[in-house]
């Protein structure tokens, strides 16, 4: 493999960094916003789910005393 200078891999850099499609403030906005939802709704899955495993978990062990 052929060495590239420190100048030339810039240049590559800001090349390839020139054809990357940026996300408007809108895009960044409604993606975030999905995001914190989804977020907050797995969260509340796993904490119910959390609960009534731990419930189950609770009486079968009570239950074997």
């Amino acid at each position: 493999m052929a060495k590239t200078n420190p100048f030339e891999f810039i240049q590559q850099v800001r090349q390839e960094t020139a054809k990357v499609t940026w996300p408007t403030r809108r895009e960044t906005i409604i993606t975030t916003i999905m995001v914190l939802i989804m977020v907050t709704l797995a969260s509340i899955f796993f904490f119910i789910a959390d609960q009534i495993l731990g419930g189950i978990v609770g009486l079968l062990l009570d239950a074997s005393r």
